[in-house]
């Protein structure tokens, strides 16, 4: 089986669009998830909310997702310095006002995890789970630099033993590590990729008796109307650019 994943979309509609387009055209995807944060940073969260419902994708609650819809006091973002804190909180608090009641509500309703058993319930193999950030928290960072010991604590809680996969997003950056027979997948970000590379980002998973492998793909946009819409709405205008340069920062 091949799975399509997907994760911080943050409110950037044409990344979305043009990722699912990819997808679309390709004829032996058997199904696509999401990993959350479906808002934040960008202009149109709540189009973003419609599209996956109408796509019918399913997924689990980033840290942006969860703290929107419970009106919590921030959005759990990391800070490198106080501007970035001050643009984060204007982020938080404009998507906050904009978000409709009924895509609060959505986002209220995500679940905190997914495990999915591709070869079915009845048989031994593979168990995928779908996290944010880890297994208690969706604000924990998991980077490709985390030690053994980190994962393996993870993969413990979780319940995860050799030949399982278990998916991140959060980080804005994907990668793909091997630890005790088990598989460790970020799978980047589809509209705010922070790894030098502007262009929307997701991973093909195959998943077969013998073998896992993981493909990143990336995809161009009309990253003009992204920037665009940034402008044209009352988010700071930094967040234009960290688009167009596939990261800055680190919000």
């Amino acid at each position: 089986m091949q799975f399509a994943l997907i994760s911080d979309i943050h409110g950037n509609l044409p990344a979305l669009k043009a990722v699912l387009d990819d997808i679309a055209q390709r004829n032996n995807i058997d199904a696509t998830y999401h990993l959350g944060d479906l808002v934040g940073y960008g202009p149109w969260p709540n189009e973003v909310i419609a599209r996956l419902r109408e796509e019918r994708i399913f997924g689990i609650a980033g840290n942006y997702d969860s703290t929107t819809a419970t009106d919590y006091k921030h959005c759990g973002c990391k800070y490198e310095n106080a501007h970035q804190e001050l643009l984060s909180h204007s982020s938080y608090e404009w998507t906050r006002a904009h978000l409709t009641l009924e895509a609060k509500s959505f986002l209220a309703c995500l679940p905190f995890r997914i495990d999915l058993r591709p070869l079915g319930g009845h048989l031994a193999g593979p168990t995928i789970t779908l996290l944010h950030g880890n297994q208690i928290l969706n604000t924990v960072y998991v980077t490709e630099d985390r030690s053994d010991a980190f994962l393996q604590k993870i993969a413990q809680s979780v319940g995860a033993k050799i030949g399982d996969v278990i998916c991140f997003g959060h980080t804005h950056q994907p990668w793909h590590r091997v630890l005790d027979g088990m598989h460790f997948i970020n799978v980047g970000s589809v509209g705010r990729p922070k790894d030098g590379d502007w262009r929307a980002g997701y991973v093909l998973l195959d998943i077969s008796s013998n073998a896992i492998t993981s493909t990143v793909v990336r995809v161009s946009y009309n990253i003009e109307t992204a920037v665009k819409g940034v402008y044209d709405s009352e988010l700071p205008n930094e967040f234009a650019t960290f688009l167009q340069h596939g990261g800055e920062s680190r919000i």
